[in-house]
């Protein structure tokens, strides 16, 4: 069985491989570009041998960044990047724009089947305060040879460190229908244009778009490597009364997320925590329905 690895190439990134392949690229330090506010994000994420599993900065949306753990609407503060929607103006740019800031790693775990990367990060408003404090843990292990896949796990609890509620919303939430963009976001490469969505209990399609299921797979074809690859993503839980509902679309791009607050607003009082869990099944080859169920079935948290 081949072995994770965990190495830090530089003072802003870490990577985790798997033999030759560098299945994760963890950025924690971005470029700070304002206008995409800035925040951790992972990649390239690539399968067992090497397809490239991730978009990043987009024509369209250059605030696109892989995986990344991001919101739109927080009490009139843009974390996600790019402009901001309101009924009255549509997307316009504002000075509203805010970063997630990592702090430093208290823990980081390495075995040969599983490398954990617990992280302390910040929300800053865009006028450099302190509004969230975020314990997150990312963990990349399940290598399968035979399978050909491996599993990434996403544990994060958002505390609001300032003075204020504050709420937690969505393009929907907000007035414009299915646009409830927002938590762990993955933005798939260009081939995966088109891909298929499917669903538990027949479901499929980007009818899928706002509803509420324990899992969803994605399957695309791959550039640079014959053959495609399948996303089974189990949507986890939240520790909001408000339910998980799902974004996710092929056209025009592939994008998924579990969304916390994709039509009904979360608010958290000072001190008060949000805890959210998912978990990502990266398969290296183009699954059939009943092959993604079993896995679904097996990745159940």
């Amino acid at each position: 069985m081949p072995e994770l690895q965990l190495r830090r190439p530089s003072n802003s990134e870490l990577v985790i491989s798997c033999g030759a392949v560098d299945l994760a690229t963890y950025v924690f330090i971005p470029p700070a570009t304002r206008s995409e506010a800035p925040k951790p994000y992972l990649h390239p994420l690539r399968t067992l041998s090497g397809a490239p599993l991730t978009g990043f900065r987009p024509w369209d949306h250059r605030w696109h960044k892989g995986l990344q753990m991001t919101w739109s609407h927080v009490s009139g503060q843009n974390f996600w990047g790019g402009p901001t929607f309101s009924p009255e103006t549509d997307y316009q740019w504002r000075d509203n724009l805010g970063s997630i800031e990592h702090e430093g790693f208290p823990a980081l775990v390495t075995a040969p089947d599983r490398v954990s990367v617990g992280e302390a990060l910040t929300w800053r408003n865009s006028a450099g305060e302190r509004w969230l404090s975020e314990q997150r843990e990312t963990v990349f292990s399940s290598v399968d040879v035979q399978e050909q896949s491996w599993q990434l796990d996403f544990t994060t609890e958002l505390t609001n460190v300032s003075d204020r509620s504050l709420e937690f919303g969505s393009p929907t939430t907000h007035g414009r229908a299915n646009a409830g963009y927002t938590g762990f976001f993955w933005r798939g490469p260009r081939s995966w244009t088109g891909c298929s969505i499917i669903g538990p209990d027949g479901a499929e399609g980007e009818a899928m778009m706002g509803t509420s299921a324990p899992w969803i797979a994605l399957a695309g074809q791959n550039d640079e490597l014959d053959g495609g690859a399948t996303i089974v993503a189990l949507a986890g839980t939240s520790s909001s009364s408000v339910p998980l509902k799902w974004f996710v679309r092929s056209e025009p791009f592939a994008a998924l997320a579990p969304s916390p607050a994709f039509d009904e607003e979360i608010t958290l009082a000072p001190s008060e925590s949000l805890r959210l869990q998912h978990r990502y099944v990266f398969v290296d080859r183009i699954c059939e329905r009943d092959d993604i169920e079993r896995i679904a079935k097996g990745a159940s948290l």
